[in-house]
C-alpha cells in the first residue's frame, strides 16, 4: 500500500505491507520541489516521483489524503494540482485509489481527529515498533495514509516491526 500526503512543496509517502496479517514499514519519505520553479515544472517533478515510486514498490493500491477546507483558496487549488497529478500517475498505472479525509487518517492512527502532527508521527512509530518517528512529518503523514487504508482493507492486521 503507498500513502500519499500530497503537496506541491513537499510531498510525503509511506509504503506498508503486510504478509500474514502483518503490517510492516517498506519505506517512507517526501519529494521535494523547488519554490523556485514553475508551477507546472513542479507539477511534473511530483509525478515523475510517483511513477518511480509505483514502479519501484507496485504497490496493489494507493491511498491519497483528500482536500481539507482551508481558508486559503489558493493553498487548496495549488494543492488540488498537486492532487491531480498524483491521481493522474496513479491511474495511468492501472492501480485503485482511495481518498482519505485529515480527520478519518488521525482517527485511525491515534483515535482522534483533532490529533497533531506530532502525535500522528508518535503512534506510527509505537503502532510500527519503530526505533524513531518518520520524519519529516509530511513522511510520517504518508505512512498514516497508507496504514488507514491498509486497515480499512484488512482490520484484522497487526503491527510490526521494519525489516529492512
Amino acid at each position: 500500500m503507498l500513502g500519499i500526503d500530497p503537496g506541491t512543496g513537499i510531498l510525503g509517502y509511506g509504503v506498508v505491507a503486510t504478509g500474514t496479517g502483518r503490517v510492516r514499514l517498506i519505506e517512507c519519505g517526501v519529494i521535494r520541489t523547488r519554490t523556485s520553479d514553475a508551477l507546472a515544472t513542479r507539477l511534473a517533478t511530483i509525478f515523475d516521483g510517483i511513477v518511480e515510486l509505483v514502479e519501484r514498490h507496485r504497490p496493489d493500491a494507493v491511498a491519497v489524503e483528500g482536500l481539507f477546507h482551508g481558508r486559503n483558496a489558493r493553498s487548496a487549488l495549488v494543492l488540488g494540482h498537486a492532487r491531480g497529478v498524483v491521481l493522474l500517475a496513479v491511474a495511468r498505472a492501472g492501480l485503485p485509489v482511495a481518498e482519505i479525509s485529515p480527520a478519518e487518517v488521525k482517527r485511525a492512527v491515534t483515535g482522534t481527529g483533532a490529533a497533531t502532527k506530532p502525535q500522528v508521527s508518535a503512534m506510527i512509530m509505537r503502532l510500527l515498533h519503530l526505533a524513531a518517528m518518520p520524519t519529516p512529518a509530511d513522511a510520517a503523514d504518508g505512512v498514516a495514509i497508507a496504514l488507514t487504508h491498509l486497515l480499512r482493507l484488512d482490520p484484522r492486521a497487526t503491527m510490526t516491526a521494519a525489516r529492512r
